[in-house]
C-alpha cells in the first residue's frame, strides 16, 4: 500500500517505519529541511530504542522515503496520515492550525491529481487518517476543510495511537489493541487489510464511529494519570500515618479487579500525553458546560506532587517552613527525561525540580544516559551536565533521584557515600529500600515510605 505520513515528529517516524516493514511504500513528509536532511542521512531525529535500525534497513529496501515535495508526497498515497503537532495552551485547548494547514494542502493534492479520485485510474478513493491527538469533532473539520478545495470523493478515519516513549517499536509491533474510527466499511477493511500483519497473535481491532475513537485515546489517558495521582494520594497519606505505600500497593494490587499497572508512587506523570490530554478533556468539558471535576483533581495533585517532594528538600535543608536557602551546596540529579527509554524532557519532573534548586541558590549537577541534549534546549547552561553518574555526586550535599533508569537501581553506595559531602538522597522514584539505606549510612527521603534520618 502507498502510504503518507504527514510529519516526521515522534508519531510519524515510528508508525511510518514499522509500516514500511511490512512492505508498504511509504514517504514521510515535513515542512523542516534540517529534518528531512538529517532522515534522508539515515539519522533519526528522536531517541527511541530500535528505531535507527528499522529506518535504515526500510531506507535502504527504497521502502521508505523522505520529503518536503507535497506534490510527490500526496499525488500517489492511498492512505494519508496526519501526525502533526497539535500543541495545547496552558487552559488545555488544542491549537489545529497545523492539522487544518495540512487538510488544505490534501485537499489541493486530491483536486489536482489526475483520475476521478485523485489517486490516478484507481476507482479507490483516498483515506485520511488523523493520527495526531485531537479534541473529539476535529476530524469533522479537517473533512470540511479537504471538501472546501475538492468535490473529489475521500475517506476519513480516526486511528489514536498508543505508543509508550522507549517502548514504541514494540508497542506498534504487538498493539494490545488497534482502534479505528471509519466513515465507511469501504476505509474499514481497506485499514483493516493494512494492519492485519500487527495483529496475527489475536489482539483485536476494533472498528467504530469516528467521535468514539477521537475520544478513545483521551480516556485511555486519562484514565492511567487518573491511577497514578491516585497512588500518590495514598502515599502522602501513607506518609503521615506511618504506613508504608509499597506494602500498601502490594496488597491492594492482589485484587484483579485493581491490578498493578500505572500504581507506583513517585514524581507524578509528565511527558507529551498524559498532562496534555488530561488538560484536553477538562477543556473539552469546560466547552459545553460540563465540568471534569475528577480530571480537574486527577491534574491538581499531579502538579502538586512535585511541590511535595520539593518541601522534603526545604524541611532538611531549611530552618523552617518556606524555601529552603541552598547558597553554596552542591546538589545532584539522576535523570532528567520523563521516563526512561527517552529523551523526551516536555514535563518532565526534574525539569521542574531542577529550576526551584537553582532559584534557592543551589548548584546543581545532572547525569541522564541520553536527554543531554533536550536538556540543554531548555535548562541552558544554568547546571552543569556530568558525563558519569558518579561525577554528579563528588562533592554533593545531597543527590535527587528523578527518573529510573536501570543504571541507578543498583549503584554501589560506598562510593557514592564516599564521594559525597553529605549521605543524603531524596528518592523521588522509590528505588531503594529504606532499610539498606540505613544500613549504607544515609539520610533518605523517599514517597510514601518512612524517612531515614539517622
Amino acid at each position: 500500500m502507498r502510504i503518507t505520513m504527514v510529519g516526521t515528529g515522534y508519531v510519524g517516524l515510528v508508525t511510518g517505519t514499522c509500516l514500511s516493514n511490512t512492505g508498504n511504500d511509504v514517504t514521510c513528509l515535513d515542512v523542516d529541511p534540517a529534518k528531512i536532511e538529517k532522515l534522508n542521512r539515515g539519522e533519526s531525529p528522536i531517541y527511541e530504542p530500535g528505531l535507527d535500525e528499522l529506518l535504515e534497513r526500510n531506507k535502504a529496501a527504497g521502502r521508505l522515503a523522505f520529503t518536503l515535495d507535497k506534490a510527490a508526497a500526496y499525488g500517489p498515497a492511498e492512505v494519508i496520515f496526519i501526525c502533526v503537532g497539535t500543541p495545547s495552551d496552558e487552559q488545555g485547548r488544542a491549537d489545529l492550525k497545523y492539522v487544518l494547514a495540512a487538510a488544505r494542502d490534501i485537499g489541493d493534492a486530491i483536486e489536482s491529481a489526475e483520475g476521478p479520485t485523485g489517486l490516478g485510474a484507481s476507482d479507490k478513493a483516498k483515506i485520511v487518517i488523523v493520527k495526531s491527538t485531537v479534541p473529539v469533532g476535529t476530524n469533522a473539520k479537517v473533512r470540511a476543510e479537504i471538501a472546501s478545495r475538492t468535490s473529489k470523493p475521500f475517506h476519513m478515519a480516526s486511528n489514536p495511537e498508543f505508543l509508550k516513549e522507549g517502548a514504541a517499536i514494540n508497542d506498534f509491533n504487538k498493539p494490545d489493541r488497534v482502534v479505528l474510527g471509519v466513515d465507511s466499511e469501504d476505509a474499514g477493511s481497506r485499514l483493516r487489510d493494512l494492519y492485519a500483519p500487527f495483529v496475527r497473535q489475536g489482539n483485536p481491532i476494533f472498528t467504530m464511529d469516528i467521535p468514539s475513537a477521537e475520544m478513545v485515546k483521551y480516556a485511555s489517558n486519562a484514565m492511567l494519570a487518573t491511577k497514578i495521582s491516585f497512588i500518590n494520594e495514598i502515599a502522602g497519606l501513607c506518609e503521615l500515618y506511618g504506613a508504608d505505600v509499597d506494602e500498601v500497593r502490594r496488597g491492594m494490587c492482589a485484587d484483579a479487579r485493581i491490578g498493578n499497572k500505572f500504581l507506583y508512587p513517585g514524581l507524578g506523570y509528565g511527558g507529551s500525553c498524559f498532562p496534555k490530554d488530561v488538560l484536553a478533556c477538562i477543556s473539552m468539558g469546560d466547552e459545553v458546560n460540563r465540568p471534569t471535576d475528577l480530571l480537574a483533581a486527577v491534574h491538581k495533585v499531579n502538579q502538586d506532587q512535585r511541590i511535595r517532594f520539593l518541601e522534603k528538600v526545604d524541611a532538611h535543608f531549611g530552618s523552617g517552613s518556606g524555601p529552603a536557602d541552598l547558597s553554596g551546596m552542591r546538589i545532584g540529579v539522576w535523570g532528567i527525561a520523563f521516563k526512561p527509554g527517552t529523551d523526551d524532557i516536555r514535563e518532565a519532573p526534574s525539569i521542574t525540580l531542577m529550576k526551584a534548586l537553582l532559584e534557592r541558590g543551589a548548584e546543581v549537577v545532572a547525569h541522564d544516559p541520553v536527554a543531554f541534549e533536550t536538556c540543554r534546549g531548555v535548562m541552558g547552561d544554568s547546571i552543569t551536565y556530568a558525563g558519569g553518574m558518579l561525577d554528579v555526586v563528588e562533592g554533593a550535599d545531597a543527590l535527587l533521584v528523578c527518573t529510573d533508569w536501570d543504571e541507578y537501581k543498583h549503584p554501589d553506595f560506598g562510593a557514592i557515600r564516599a564521594k559525597m559531602r553529605a549521605p543524603v538522597v531524596f528518592d523521588g522514584r522509590n528505588l531503594y529500600r529504606p532499610a539498606s539505606m540505613r544500613e549504607a549510612g544515609f539520610v533518605y527521603h523517599s514517597v510514601g515510605r518512612e524517612a531515614v534520618t539517622g
